[in-house]
């Protein structure tokens, strides 16, 4: 990896990295089989996700970490490894595992996988795969002590394609404007499922819960809303992202008119080296209106049999199956509350060291799906949702985030939406556990996309009454 160093402008910054391009590439070493090489070159601080903005090249991608201050954008593709449909992850360890055997620490894949592999696909969701993850060709990332400007390269291959690399370089815009923080007006907004159908719905998986080994099981919502105008991926996340402080930020867009966009709250896992943390987080309420009334429903949210029971069964599955592949762990003795701009949450945090032999997609594939996501039993959970669910969730509740060598962070793609041309499906889940009932789990389904409602002007009279479904 190759560091120049220094604080320039974006159009200097440009300059200097074109110049180390051409030499790196000019000057031939022999390389047997792929390579991973990455130049970058200080920046003045750059807001990340403005320079996305401003970016007219696809596949575009943004990621932000949760407690860590670190902030990357993505243009290009360097290089990919995408599946359209898979059963399991093999082929993802095949050809994630070469390049990243042989590389420098800082190397980042960025991307997610689908809920679950076997779920029938929608047209909506035809872009993104199986699993799609991307080793950007140019990228911003920003810490809490420096910006730098990066440009991945593929040793051999890209020693023939310098004058493509370049021209893709001088593509880049140095031109940065104020991301909006207006969006197309909604026209409508439906859901699927319905209200009545949702009521239905529920009182059939609590009788299967009070009648088979079933315990719980994670029902979910597509809210669609059809805007006036084709939303700017990159403003509905600006706007998101200021609303929602303590959230794991993303934007997946492998296509013009197309993207994943959330605001998660939960991790599913960070691998440094051997070191790993992840958490459970079950059991749920709204913030309250006033500090006497969150006090309230914080109060109601500890005390509650059904909340905690529900938030047990993600406490005791995290550690059933992470135990196999550690040699230490340690959970929170008893749970405690994540507190959100618009949630409040029951959560507990494990630190576990790993087996020397275990991967990164060995921590994935054993804690995917979660019963906070999922259900419980898993298997069981996953099958019943295959057969009641009326949409396809793709990569909602699915794992995204970044692998690299010996390293890794993934959250939980909820609080999240997809957008497709003029229309935007926003995704939120709700655990059925005996003592649910369906009117305060379609309550919290609405709770959980308040913050998308918001910044999409849902809670604005643009609708008409007469165009809102049911719920």
């Amino acid at each position: 990896m190759s560091d120049h160093s220094g604080n320039f402008s974006f159009e200097l910054a440009r300059e200097t990295l074109a110049h180390a391009i051409k030499t790196k590439l000019r000057h031939r070493n022999g390389h047997a089989s792929p390579k991973i090489e990455t130049i970058s070159t200080s920046l003045d601080s750059l807001d990340p996700l403005v320079w996305l903005h401003a970016q007219p090249s696809m596949p575009r991608l943004f990621w932000s970490g949760r407690d860590y201050g670190f902030e990357a954008a993505g243009i290009g593709v360097a290089d990919g490894h995408a599946e359209p449909t898979a059963t399991n992850l093999s082929g993802l360890r095949e050809s994630l595992d070469p390049p990243l055997s042989d590389c420098h620490p800082s190397v980042k894949y960025f991307g997610g996988i689908r809920f679950d592999l076997r779920l029938p696909h929608e047209p909506q969701w035809k872009s993104f795969g199986a699993w799609n993850f991307v080793l950007p060709r140019f990228e911003v990332r920003r810490t809490r002590e420096e910006t730098e400007f990066r440009c991945n390269l593929i040793l051999p291959r890209d020693y023939t394609r310098i004058d493509q690399i370049i021209n893709e370089l001088n593509v880049l815009s140095g031109r940065y404007t104020a991301i909006p923080v207006r969006l197309p007006r909604p026209l409508s907004h439906t859901c699927r499922p319905s209200r009545t159908e949702w009521q239905a719905t529920v009182e059939r998986m609590l009788d299967t819960i009070g009648q088979s080994s079933l315990k719980k099981i994670v029902l979910a919502r597509e809210s669609l809303v059809e805007c006036s105008d084709v939303p700017e991926p990159t403003a509905l996340l600006s706007m998101l992202k200021a609303g929602t402080p303590r959230c794991f930020h993303f934007l997946f867009q492998p296509a013009r008119q197309s993207a994943f966009i959330g605001a998660s709250p939960e991790r599913l896992f960070r691998r440094h080296h051997q070191k790993v943390e992840t958490e459970a987080v079950a059991g749920s309420r709204p913030k309250g209106t006033s500090d006497a009334d969150d006090a309230r429903l914080v109060e109601e949210l500890l005390s509650s049999d059904k909340e905690r029971r529900e938030h047990e069964y993600v406490r005791v599955s995290l550690k059933e199956d992470l135990t196999p592949l550690v040699t230490a762990l340690h959970m929170d003795a008893d749970c405690s509350v994540m507190r959100l701009a618009s949630a409040r949450h029951l959560v507990s945090r494990v630190q576990a060291t790993l087996r020397n032999d275990v991967t990164s997609l060995d921590v994935l594939e054993a804690i995917h799906p979660s019963p906070a996501v999922g259900g419980l039993p898993s298997s069981l959970a996953v099958h019943t949702l295959l057969e009641k669910e009326p949409f396809d969730r793709g990569w909602y509740a699915g794992p995204v985030g970044w692998i690299g060598p010996n390293a890794a962070e993934f959250a939980v793609g909820i609080r999240s939406g997809l957008m497709n041309d003029c229309h935007v499906r926003l995704y939120s889940g709700a655990g059925i556990v005996r003592g649910s009932t369906w009117q305060s789990e379609w309550d919290e389904l609405g709770d959980k996309i308040v913050d998308f409602s918001k910044v999409l002007g849902l809670s604005t009279p643009t609708i008409p009454a007469s165009r809102v479904a049911a719920g």
